[in-house]
């Protein structure tokens, strides 16, 4: 069963462009499978026994669905509305109930200590502000809690793959909404304030240059 619950949007306004917002909600339904196929082993072990109400922040059109039991609810933080509808269908599809929020993930409205698990699947690349996200996730996750998240960051300096993203970041940019393929996200999570941080390094072999340098991780609050 679908549930959608609204929401007004928050102080900090996410810029709806009609143009791009249509062409990534195509793009991720259509790249889906593709996507899926290169990194299904590790999100397989990172959204292992998830609790039945999870908070996801920047659910697109749902890529990560597929790992929620039937029956259980995700708390969807996205601004972007043309993924609504798609996400909603793969709710429905799925068996999830859906509480989509379109807010941006710097202020969720969601209670302090709320929540016993947030993710992040390849959105901290394209917040505006990852260490105010990343506080916002801290601020509402309870003691003990877990973010799991797999995002795309930046190269080590000197490789083919940092100089593609260095030559590549505005258009990158521009056609993914803001997405930064330059941002140190260990990093920045690691800063956080965490209990700790668990991190895993890898790449991905894909045509898309910039995107393949990954990190994946579970931090606990």
């Amino acid at each position: 069963m679908t549930e959608t619950t609204a929401v007004a949007p928050s102080e900090t306004e996410f810029e709806q462009h009609a143009f791009r917002g249509r062409l990534n909600a195509a793009f991720f339904s259509v790249m889906d499978p593709y996507m899926e196929a290169n990194l299904r082993s590790r999100k397989q072990r990172l959204f292992a026994d998830l609790p039945p109400e999870v908070v996801e922040i920047g659910s697109g059109v749902g890529a990560n669905l597929r790992y929620l039991p039937v029956g259980s609810t995700l708390v969807s933080i996205e601004p972007n509305r043309y993924m609504h509808d798609p996400l909603r269908d793969a709710a429905h599809r799925r068996g999830v109930r859906l509480d989509l929020r379109e807010r941006m993930a710097e202020q969720t409205g969601l209670p302090d200590e709320s929540v016993d698990s947030v993710i992040s699947s390849l959105v901290l690349c394209s917040v505006q502000d990852p260490a105010a996200v990343l506080a916002e996730i801290r601020r509402i996750l309870r003691p003990g809690g877990t973010f799991r998240f797999l995002e795309h960051v930046v190269a080590p300096a000197g490789t083919p793959t940092r100089a593609a993203q260095r030559i590549l970041r505005r258009p990158w940019a521009w056609a993914f909404e803001g997405c930064s393929c330059e941002r140190d996200l260990e990093q920045s999570i690691r800063a956080a304030g965490f209990a700790s941080v668990t991190v895993e390094r890898y790449r991905l072999h894909t045509p898309f240059l910039p995107f393949n340098t990954h990190i994946a991780g579970v931090a606990r609050a």
